[in-house]
């Protein structure tokens, strides 16, 4: 069987392997994605012979620079938008307790033999005298047709060789939406502890994948129901369940925490892109079994735990290894996902508005974007009523915030005046005062003006200079 390929990067890269005696195959998803649609800029090519030697050549030609995996005989060559990747014919193994597989040269059916799944298992050759003819080893194209995951070998062999291969399994069924047959599940289930000799890296990095699919929860389900998740993320694994408590003949079950976070996951992956929002999504409620609580007369309560939820951001991040340039985001928003709620009430006072405006920043729109996918009634009439609410709200924070200028809010009179005008060196005193003229401002006291705040600091600093003396250091902002 002839494939026509399209994309003339695989034509010269076949004019280049015949020229230096290389046998030069395409394979994995570029191959899948082939026959299923969808445009792929990463393209994976296996090498019979020296796959380093054969990036250096595709570099040269390009005028581009190899990116060369020494340890694990691979490379990487950027040509315009694509990236292409490089890897000789191979074996791969992992001992019992290893996280590096040791690798070994191998045959083209070695090479297919050792990749994760039936789908990815395909290769079509590219030099001249076979250019396009499709190689299928492991029914590949006959699983795609089926819309499974299926393993080339023995489950308990494929991931044992690769451990992480089993959050792939998760991966590629959320983001193809394929079914994992149960013998694959089984085996993971078996398997689910060796997950912990894999890197964070490795293990974050396919985890934020999931979340990036369109429709996570496929991905987190199995995680869950393979016991993987228990071992990545217990925090979310404890999500699940339901208590129930007997009042006299009555019963009291609140709502299965995780599987409500999957759904509101799958909501907000329908409304943004952003991955970093589907992850605060996914924090949203997750300090709630930590703060459940049965109150007679009143229901669950699940009192601070978005509070709690924030706070607890730090160390999942260090532990998951997440870039920490996203956590001042991500606890921002699990603090503030209850607040928006409160200001439905046509009662409610400029100043609430203006602190949740300054409070949120610029991700007051991500906040209602969670708020929106929150909403996970099954009454269409209560669903609108509530998304009515939340757009009247929203629009009450953007009048108010534009009206009093709280973009980057923070004092109009700065530091180095404040120290000017009370005699101050840099002190703790200085960002006392500095928090008292933004209180002001909040509480409506005086415009998000200079002159007023300047007037109201000449007026105030003596009372608070010595306030300032009073309250401990750490509850005064430092300059």
């Amino acid at each position: 069987m002839k494939i026509e390929l399209q994309d003339t990067i695989l034509t010269q890269m076949g004019t280049l392997a015949d020229k230096h005696g290389v046998r030069l195959y395409v394979v994995g998803g570029y191959v899948r994605d082939h026959f299923i649609g969808g445009d792929r800029m990463d393209i994976d090519f296996t090498v019979v012979g020296d796959a380093l030697a054969f990036a250096g050549i595709v570099a040269n030609h390009f005028h581009s620079k190899a990116v060369v995996y020494e340890r694990f005989r691979t490379a990487l060559v950027p040509v315009g938008d694509y990236k292409l990747e490089f890897v000789g014919t191979r074996k791969e193994e992992y001992l019992p307790e290893s996280r590096k597989p040791i690798v070994t040269e191998g045959t083209l059916e070695d090479d297919l033999r050792r990749r994760d799944f039936t789908v990815n298992a395909l290769a079509i050759a590219l030099n001249h005298d076979n250019y396009g003819e499709f190689i299928d080893l492991f029914g590949g194209i006959a699983d795609l047709n089926k819309g499974i995951i299926q393993t080339p070998l023995d489950p308990h062999i494929t991931f044992s060789d690769d451990p992480l291969r089993m959050l792939r399994a998760a991966r590629f069924s959320s983001r193809l939406q394929f079914t994992i047959p149960q013998e694959i599940i089984n085996a993971i289930q078996e398997m689910a502890s060796r997950i912990t000799i894999i890197s964070q890296e490795r293990i974050t990095d396919e985890f934020l994948k999931i979340l990036a699919t369109p429709k996570p929860s496929v991905g987190l389900k199995i995680l869950y129901e393979t016991g993987l998740m228990e071992h990545i993320f217990p925090e979310v694994h404890r999500l699940a369940g339901v208590d129930l408590v007997q009042v006299g003949e009555q019963e009291y079950a609140h709502k299965d925490v995780f599987f409500h976070t999957l759904q509101v996951v799958d909501n907000i992956a329908l409304m943004t892109d952003n991955v970093w929002l589907r992850f605060a999504t996914l924090m949203h409620d997750i300090a709630k079994p930590k703060t459940k609580k049965f109150i007679q007369g009143t229901g669950w309560s699940f009192h601070g735990h978005e509070e709690i939820g924030a706070r607890w951001q730090k160390s999942i991040f260090r532990r998951m290894k997440l870039p920490m340039e996203h956590l001042p985001y991500v606890e921002n928003i699990v603090r503030l996902h209850q607040r928006p709620m409160v200001l439905v009430d046509d009662g409610v006072t400029d100043s609430a508005v203006r602190r949740l405006a300054v409070a949120a920043g610029d991700s007051l729109e991500d906040l209602f974007t969670l708020c929106r996918a929150d909403i996970t009634t099954k009454n269409p009439k209560r669903a609108e009523k509530y998304l009515r609410n939340y757009d009247k709200v929203y629009q009450k924070i953007v009048d108010v915030r534009d009206r009093d200028n709280l973009r980057a809010f923070q004092s109009p009179v700065r530091g180095e005046e404040i120290m000017a005008l009370c005699l101050l060196t840099p002190s703790r005193a200085v960002g006392y005062i500095k928090t008292a003229i933004e209180e002001a401002i909040l509480d409506g006291i005086i415009p998000n003006e200079y002159d007023a705040a300047r007037e109201y600091l000449l007026l105030n600093k003596n009372a608070w200079l010595e306030e300032a003396k009073e309250l401990p250091l750490g509850k005064i902002k430092s300059e």
